[in-house]
C-alpha cells in the first residue's frame, strides 16, 4: 500500500510534468490510492531527497498498462529507461499483454517510443459531460449492487462486457469491492438486471467506470437511458462528470456523446513487443 506521502509527492510531480508540457497524465490514482498485497508496481527515483520519476503498472485482466513520468529538470538521465525495464521485468511475470500508455500531445513520450520494440494498439478518449437537457425513463433504474445473485450478475457483466475470464473478473471486482468506496451499480431494465456501472466520486469530481450492458440487451436504448439518470444524478451533487472510452469502440463514443460528454484530452497505447 502507497502512503500518503508518496501519493502526494506523485501528485505534485505529476502536476509539474503537466503544467511544462501541456497535456494530461493517466496515473489511475482510483487503483494507487488502494493497492494491496505484495505485487511490485510501483517504481520510485529520487534526487536529494526529492521525487524526480514515478511509474505505475496497472493490470486488467491479462494485461498491464504502465504510464510514468520524469521531472523536467531531470531528463535524458536515463531515469525514465531503468524505471520501464524494472517495470516491465516485474509486470511481464504476470501479464501475456504489456501497454505502454502515453499522452497524444506529448511529443518527449513519443521520442521515446520510437526507440522500444512496440506498436501502436489504440487511443483512448477522456471525456467530460458538458450540460445537456437529458430525460429519464423509468423503466430504466440504477441500483446498488448487494446480494450475491448481484455479485454473479457483474461477474457475467465483465466477462461478456469487457472480455475478461471467470477468474480474473472476480479477482478484479473482489479488489474494488474490498478496497473501494466506488458506487457499485445495477443497470435494470423492467425491473430486471440488464447491466452495471462504477460511479468514483473524488477529488470533488465523478468518474464513470466498468459501464456495459448484456450483449443481448444492446440496442434498446438502455445504456443511454442509464447513462442519463446517473449523469442526472451526479449533476445533481454539483459534480463534474468524466469517462473514458477507446476511440475504436465508435458504438460507445456516439452514445456518450449523445448525452453531452465532449473529448477534451486523449491517451495513446502502444504494445510492447518484446
Amino acid at each position: 500500500m502507497l502512503t500518503k506521502e508518496e501519493l502526494f509527492e506523485i501528485k505534485t510531480l505529476q502536476k509539474i510534468c503537466e503544467n511544462e508540457g501541456g497535456f494530461q497524465l493517466k496515473l489511475n490514482f482510483d487503483m494507487l490510492e488502494n493497492r494491496i498485497g505484495n505485487k511490485k508496481e510501483d517504481f520510485f527515483h529520487y534526487e536529494d531527497g526529492r521525487l524526480v520519476g514515478f511509474l505505475g503498472c496497472y493490470g486488467f485482466g491479462d494485461k498491464v498498462e504502465i504510464c510514468g513520468m520524469v521531472h523536467p529538470d531531470c531528463r535524458r538521465k536515463g531515469i525514465f529507461s531503468k524505471l520501464l525495464e524494472m517495470g516491465l521485468g516485474e509486470s511481464k511475470k504476470r501479464y501475456p499483454m504489456v501497454l505502454l500508455n502515453a499522452p497524444t500531445d506529448s511529443q518527449s513520450a513519443k521520442q521515446f517510443l520510437r526507440n522500444l520494440p512496440c506498436e501502436f494498439s489504440f487511443a483512448e478518449y477522456q471525456m467530460k459531460w458538458q450540460v445537456t437537457e437529458l430525460s429519464v425513463d423509468p423503466n430504466v433504474t440504477l441500483r446498488p449492487s448487494f446480494t450475491n445473485e448481484d455479485w454473479e450478475a457483474e461477474i457475467q457483466l465483465e466477462v461478456l462486457g469487457f472480455g475478461l475470464n471467470e477468474n480474473e473478473a472476480r479477482e478484479f471486482n473482489q479488489l474494488i469491492r474490498e478496497n473501494s468506496s466506488d458506487q457499485r451499480l445495477l443497470i435494470e431494465f423492467e425491473g430486471k438486471t440488464a447491466g452495471k456501472m462504477r460511479v468514483s466520486e473524488s477529488n470533488g469530481e465523478a468518474w464513470i467506470y466498468g459501464f456495459t450492458v448484456f450483449p443481448k440487451l444492446q440496442g434498446k436504448g438502455i445504456g443511454r437511458k442509464a447513462l442519463s439518470r446517473v449523469v442526472k444524478m451526479e449533476h445533481q451533487k454539483g459534480l463534474p462528470i468524466f469517462l473514458e472510452v477507446e476511440a475504436k469502440n465508435a458504438h460507445a463514443l456516439r452514445l456518450y456523446e449523445t448525452c453531452g460528454f465532449r473529448s477534451y484530452h486523449s491517451q495513446d497505447y502502444y504494445q510492447y513487443l518484446n
